[in-house]
């Protein structure tokens, strides 16, 4: 293995560690502080190194709170995010991810400071396949496709929430990760580089056990909401720097 190889391991492995816990603690959060390191080191391996990471993570983090998982919900988040998968491929394919990242991220930052208001978002079939749909776009075309869901389910328990955006998050990327392979966007140097990265996804997601006991009621919402306020301006900022 080479200096630099060593240098883009040790770097994104610690970003990769760091999301795993927050992700872990709060529901979303690896692509949020992967996805940034992984794209200035080596912009080649996005979104498929990030997007390998984050199919794997919910297998954890499902494993642990499978029973709590809003099953019924999933199903209508994931008809939007197929259609939104689609139209993630083709804006890959077409859009400049600056463009793409700007408007993502200044939709996000308006999406919670509706939250803070007295809207408040509901999971209907309504809701979650609009959501689905705006996920599967964000995700497919930048690896961060967590937010809107995560603010339908902002104001569920804990376990309810990472249980759901796990099971969501697992079922949705695959489809991502089918998309990009068969529009010719996946290589095997994406899969192999995020495969790399795994030990360090297993180690955030032990240290993670602690937190999980520690967030629940408000204080896990307000963390879910400042760890998508914070995706939307990483993406408003990559996009305008």
């Amino acid at each position: 293995m080479t200096e630099s190889e060593l240098v883009f391991l040790a770097a994104a492995g610690t970003a990769v560690l760091i999301g795993t816990v927050v992700q872990s603690s709060v529901g979303l959060g690896l692509g949020l502080t992967a996805a940034p390191v992984v794209a200035m080191l080596d912009p080649t391996l996005m979104p498929g190194t990030l997007l390998v990471l984050t199919a794997v993570l919910p297998l954890f983090t499902v494993g642990a709170e499978w029973r709590h998982a809003d099953l019924r919900g999933i199903s209508w988040a994931l008809a939007g995010r197929l259609v939104g998968t689609v139209g993630g491929v083709w804006v890959v394919a077409l859009a400049t991810p600056d463009t793409l990242g700007l408007w993502v991220g200044v939709g996000v930052l308006l999406a919670v400071a509706a939250s803070l208001t007295t809207l408040r978002l509901r999971p209907t079939p309504a809701t979650l396949s609009v959501a689905g749909v705006i996920s599967g776009v964000m995700g497919t075309a930048t690896s961060i496709g967590g937010p809107p869901v995560a603010l339908v389910y902002q104001h569920e328990e804990g376990p309810r929430i990472r249980a759901t955006l796990g099971t969501y998050f697992f079922v949705g990327v695959l489809l991502s990760l089918a998309a990009l392979a068969v529009g010719g966007q996946l290589g095997l140097r994406e899969v192999a580089t995020g495969a790399a990265l795994i030990p360090f996804l297993v180690a955030g997601f032990l240290l993670s056990r602690p937190l999980r006991s520690m967030l629940g009621g408000q204080r896990l919402r307000i963390a879910l909401l400042a760890v998508v306020a914070v995706s939307g301006s990483t993406l408003v900022l990559r996009a305008l720097v």
